[in-house]
């Protein structure tokens, strides 16, 4: 939230409307919590963006689904790539 304040204003959220989303996800070491786990890695390697309260929780669930689905677990051998299409 600090950065979505920091970049979109205190009033990002619009009234609660929107919340703060992430990339590289947060969930992975490349979020922006890679830093902790790689002190080589730029701690401000990540984007952020207000998206759609519902939106972020329905992409939420679909990640979640593709880690349980796909057994992806934590840890060095079990990386993926994800690739953006438009």
């Amino acid at each position: 939230m600090y950065n979505c304040t920091k970049y979109w204003g205190r009033n990002y959220s619009q009234g609660g409307k929107k919340e703060c989303d992430e990339f590289p996800f947060a969930s992975t070491y490349e979020g922006a919590a890679g830093s902790v786990y790689n002190p080589r890695q730029d701690p401000l390697n990540f984007s952020v963006r207000p998206v759609s309260k519902d939106d972020n929780g329905a992409a939420g669930n679909l990640l979640i689904q593709y880690y349980t689905l796909n057994r992806i677990i934590d840890g060095p051998d079990d990386g993926f790539m994800v690739k953006i299409t438009s």
